[in-house]
């Protein structure tokens, strides 16, 4: 017999609660080279290219300052994807958020964490 899995990062199963509509979310463009990403991949925005990626500590071109949290997942490894992410006015739990290979310290989610709640992305 097969034995079947369960991917639990589903679209938006991070969120607790969310403003009416689609007040909470828009729509972006992930860069090509991001790679796979599941939905709760906290991401950053570069400056230059207004493009979103994987939230990387460290990093000088944007993406060093959390922005917006994946609400689907993609795979942006080779061409750049259009996807929903989180943008504001939500409240998510915090221990499924999705973190990139850089993330690699609390101080790093906490950093980040902080940043959502400027936008109004509430970690519970």
């Amino acid at each position: 017999m097969a034995v079947l899995t369960e991917d639990l990062a589903r679209p938006g199963h991070y969120i607790i609660s969310e403003a009416n509509g689609y007040r909470s979310r828009d729509e972006i463009t992930v860069a090509s080279g991001a790679g796979v990403l599941k939905a709760g991949r906290v991401l950053g925005k570069v400056t230059a290219s207004g493009k979103y990626v994987n939230y990387t500590p460290g990093a000088s071109d944007g993406s060093q300052n959390a922005a917006a949290i994946l609400y689907q997942g993609c795979d942006a490894t080779s061409a750049d994807v259009r996807r929903t992410i989180t943008a504001r006015d939500s409240e998510v739990q915090a221990d499924v958020l999705n973190w990139g290979p850089a993330v690699t310290t609390d101080t790093h989610k906490n950093t980040a964490l902080a940043a959502l709640a400027a936008l109004g992305i509430i970690s519970r």
